[in-house]
């Protein structure tokens, strides 16, 4: 008899439903609640970011919601470190866990693994890209492709960051950007999880978008984007990209009315589960569906 793995990975756009079934089978089975948000990590956050209520986490056991303070800034590779450990534990407990999320680059690192790649120096990468600045795209692209033709057949025309990035690598490590991908091993036994992804219909899905953000207005998004502003954090960090922090601090500054910045949130969040849509149907093909 094929034994049923213990982790089930659940995916899927915003506003889909993920935290409510994630709960229900939760309280069915037992299961720990992983966070596979990269903005459900920041504490700043839970009205924005639409995270599981005080009252949701006393129904179920919920972990790495809200560790990270806005002024951090956490990559992939911060939260496989934090995560991996976890699902360690729990297996040993043999206690059943469902990771749940929308940020694809999470499921990816887990299933197919994340390339350790030596981080690339300030002053190759500026070189980099003044040799992209002065070349152009296609010379860039074609002297990419003598050193490792994957990734500049793979690259979409005009996604400079991507170029210079595989360019920069190559001339850093002395390796290819394509190597080093092909080398990584998934973080996941394979057999050893599942993957569910929420797939709604895309009218229903922008409604629940939309109606979402007139929740978390009423809610008190305002204060939590008043907070952001009083802190006088760096836009550039991953907290201050949340959707719906720069239409609301727009709105603050006396930039924008309140109806619109709703009608400009509501916006970016459709924008935000289309593309996770798409992300998700050309990533987990091969994924249970509902």
């Amino acid at each position: 008899m094929t034994k049923t793995p213990r982790l089930t990975l659940i995916a899927g756009p915003t506003a889909s439903g993920k935290s409510r079934l994630a709960l229900e089978m939760a309280e069915k089975t037992g299961a720990v609640i992983i966070n596979a948000d990269s903005q459900q990590l920041y504490a700043d956050l839970r009205i924005l970011t639409a995270r599981p209520s005080l009252e949701d986490e006393a129904r179920a056991e919920h972990r790495l919601y809200g560790v990270a303070d806005a002024a951090e800034s956490w990559s992939v590779g911060r939260w496989t470190r934090a995560v991996m450990p976890l699902l360690d534990e729990l297996a040993a407990q043999g206690r059943p866990a469902l990771l749940v999320g929308g940020t694809g680059l999470y499921f990816n690192a887990l299933t197919r693994g994340l390339a350790d790649i030596p981080a690339v120096p300030d002053a190759v990468r500026d070189a980099v890209q003044a040799d992209y600045d002065l070349e152009g795209e296609a010379a860039f692209r074609r002297r990419l492709a003598e050193v490792d033709p994957k990734s500049a057949a793979a690259i979409t025309p005009g996604d400079r960051q991507r170029l210079i990035r595989a360019l920069s690598v190559a001339s850093h490590t002395g390796r290819s950007l394509s190597d080093w991908i092909a080398d990584t091993r998934p973080l996941l036994t394979p057999g050893s999880w599942n993957g569910l992804v929420l797939e709604p219909d895309r009218e229903a899905l922008y409604a629940s978008c939309d109606q979402r953000v007139g929740m978390m207005i009423e809610q008190g998004a305002l204060d939590e984007a008043k907070g952001l502003v009083n802190r006088k954090l760096d836009h550039s960090l991953p907290a201050m990209k949340a959707v719906g922090v720069r239409e609301l601090i727009a709105h603050l500054a006396g930039e924008t009315s309140l109806k619109q910045a709703i009608r400009q949130t509501q916006q970016a969040t459709r924008n935000y589960a289309k593309r996770q849509l798409t992300w998700f149907r050309n990533q987990t093909p091969d994924w249970a569906r509902a």
